[in-house]
């Protein structure tokens, strides 16, 4: 309900009138934060706190274009904008920088690296021609580092891992094909059972890490995106293990008052069943 006249600010009737400016946001998040009349929830959030809501923010985006929901986009959108004004205000409240200039460093990294439009460049160039040049500019932007600064930490663990071994492959750290990625593969599966009957769980944890790692590299090698593709996968298996639990149903039983066997026989049924509906 909105607030009389006399007891609403400036910035509140921008928030009560409506509207879809960024201007409306940015106060709300503004009175949100406000210590006094604020929400004590919001106003007890840091930015290590509210990192976990953006990353999940990004992947319900993400989810959402998997799907093909576009009417759930919007919202999502929305979202994750949330998010940017969120840590853009405790930047502001902490004297670190404040929503404009967060505004006007991606615009000016955006100018800076398309040279091909902004600037004088040839528009003529392919898209991996243009991924390289990319990459080219935010080494030069970077200036003097390591090969693999700047990789950042917070990224989901099979992207990450493709981003450092695309980083290392710039200066030639990489196999020459898909042959020797399967035979390291092969290689780090065995060393996991040997670890399994004879290391610790800790060691055990660290080979089977190495496996995984190798595995995101035999995606990057075939051009798969490692983290889309178990997505997919997830999905998958949510879907048709769903038709087990109908198809036990039918039968008046749950999974659980089933066994393996009649389980893996539905899982192939169901397996069938899509590629029948496919074809």
């Amino acid at each position: 309900m909105p607030l009389p006249d006399g007891d609403v600010t400036t910035s509140d009737k921008l928030i009560m009138e409506g509207g879809g400016s960024m201007a409306r946001l940015l106060a709300i998040m503004r009175r949100l934060r406000d210590p006094e009349t604020g929400c004590p929830w919001d106003i007890a959030q840091d930015f290590a706190s509210i990192a976990p809501y953006t990353i999940e923010e990004a992947h319900e985006v993400a989810d959402v274009i998997e799907r093909q929901a576009w009417g759930e986009l919007r919202g999502e959108l929305g979202d994750l904008l949330l998010q940017t004004v969120y840590h853009a205000q405790m930047a502001d409240e902490a004297g670190l920088f404040g929503f404009d200039d967060v505004v006007r460093a991606i615009s000016d990294k955006m100018v800076a690296r398309h040279p091909h439009v902004f600037g004088d460049e040839n528009r003529d160039k392919s898209a991996a021609q243009q991924t390289a040049d990319w990459e080219r500019i935010k080494a030069a932007e970077r200036g003097p580092a390591r090969v693999l600064d700047g990789v950042a930490l917070g990224l989901p663990a099979l992207t990450r891992a493709v981003k450092l071994q695309k980083r290392a492959a710039r200066v030639g750290f990489d196999w020459p094909s898909t042959d020797e990625v399967v035979a390291k593969i092969a290689e780090e599966a065995a060393e996991l059972v040997e670890a399994r009957d004879q290391l610790t769980e800790a060691e055990v944890a660290e080979e089977f890490g190495d496996l995984l790692f190798v595995m995101a590299n035999l995606a990057r090698h075939l051009n798969v995106d490692p983290e889309a593709a178990l997505r997919a996968a997830n999905a998958k298996f949510t879907r048709r293990f769903g038709r087990i639990e109908d198809w036990l149903a039918e039968a008046g039983k749950t999974p659980d008052q089933s066994d393996l066997a009649e389980m893996d026989a539905l899982w192939n049924r169901a397996k069938t069943e899509e590629k029948a509906t496919r074809s």
